[in-house]
């Protein structure tokens, strides 16, 4: 039971093959084997890729088995054409398309596996990949705000400068009066004369002055952060928001591109591999001699071919024959006076009807 599944899935002629020796039914039991097991192996591999697309189980498995099925299809369809010839380069020639076509299959085939088998160097990829892009988004995002946040804290430094220039003026007359008292400076009396109270009135009201300079410098730097602290704000809120883009970089391409960092030679040798698989029916066939299934299937078209020129030979025959009795029969027939007669007359009254129209219409015009 399990040969004949095999052996349908080698495309071979039943038919043929049940009045062959169970050596030629059991290369062709292992040819078909190869291409199933490859169909079933192209099933996980599509499998695996579309998950990474659709993110859902029964959706990645249904979509897998219909590839699978089209895997199989076409391995079935390269290895059922392929025959043997007298020739081994006419073989070769014949079944170069079918090569290529399979090593296109191996490599649609090998890379979803490889993806699977090298996924923790792939998510190491990713990782960095995704951390290159969550730093060069947030400067990418920093630029829309850093020109404003500065200008904000050069205006927030200029009303502190302005300040604390405000503060040493005020120390300064503070200096002078209390020098004035002292007698170290100014008259250099020692008291609290006329000049002691005119300098003292003059920091008194530069102090008042800073007072109220600094209210209102306080009032303007708490507005200038508080703009400051909703940029802020908005920025973190933007990093936020495309932050899941990034988090999400781990689709079928991504992965083929990081794939395609790692070094290619254990790549290779896994496609390698599945090459080895895709081509292992084909070059059974190329390679093994001619066998009784071989001798047969060709005895078979040979006799169809036959059959097929004899009955062409036939027919063309039969054309020829009836047209030679065609030519007899009306060459017999145009020497009969009785035909020619009664065409004659004929032809005399189809004549004298179209002249009598021609009367008329000529007649009704004028």
């Amino acid at each position: 039971m399990l040969q004949r599944f095999f052996i349908f899935c080698s495309g071979a002629d039943t038919a043929i093959l049940e009045d062959c020796s169970p050596g030629e039914r059991t290369k062709y039991a292992g040819i078909g084997a190869t291409v199933f097991f490859t169909a079933v192996m192209a099933a996980i591999a599509g499998s695996y890729a579309l998950y990474t697309v659709f993110d859902n189980l029964f959706t990645a498995i249904f979509f897998g088995m219909v590839w699978g099925l089209l895997i199989f299809n076409l391995d079935r369809f390269i290895v059922s054409t392929i025959k043997k010839r007298k020739n081994f380069l006419d073989e070769m020639i014949q079944a170069s398309p079918r090569i290529l076509l399979a090593i296109i299959i191996a490599i649609v085939i090998s890379k979803p596996l490889e993806m699977k088998i090298f996924e923790k160097e792939i998510n190491q990829v990713l990782l960095e990949e995704k951390n290159d892009m969550t730093l060069a988004n947030k400067d990418q995002l920093a630029l829309q705000y850093t020109p404003s946040i500065e200008a904000l804290n050069a205006e927030i430094d200029a009303l502190k400068t302005e300040v604390t220039d405000k503060e040493a003026e005020v120390n300064a007359l503070y200096e002078t009066y209390i020098a004035e008292a002292e007698g170290r400076k100014g008259t250099e009396l020692i008291g609290k004369g006329p000049v002691y109270k005119e300098k003292r009135e003059k920091h008194n009201a530069e102090l008042a002055a800073l007072q109220q300079l600094r209210t209102t410098n306080t009032e303007k730097i708490a507005a200038l952060e508080s703009q400051i602290a909703t940029m802020s704000s908005e920025y973190q809120t933007k990093v936020a928001e495309t932050q899941p883009v990034i988090d999400g970089f781990d689709g079928l391409m991504a992965r083929v591109n990081a794939l395609g960092k790692l070094p290619w030679l254990p790549s290779f040798f896994i496609f390698l591999l599945f090459l080895a698989i895709e081509t292992a029916p084909i070059i059974a066939k190329l390679l093994s001699p001619k066998g009784a299934y071989d001798l047969k299937l060709e005895e078979q078209e040979s006799a169809l071919k036959s059959w097929v020129t004899q009955q062409q030979a036939q027919r063309d025959v039969l054309v020829t024959t009836d047209r030679d009795i065609n030519n007899r029969v009306y060459a017999d027939i145009a020497e009969e006076q009785e035909l020619y007669d009664y065409k004659r007359k004929k032809a005399r009254e189809l004549m004298q009807l179209q002249a009598d129209a021609f009367y008329k219409k000529q007649k009704s015009a004028l």
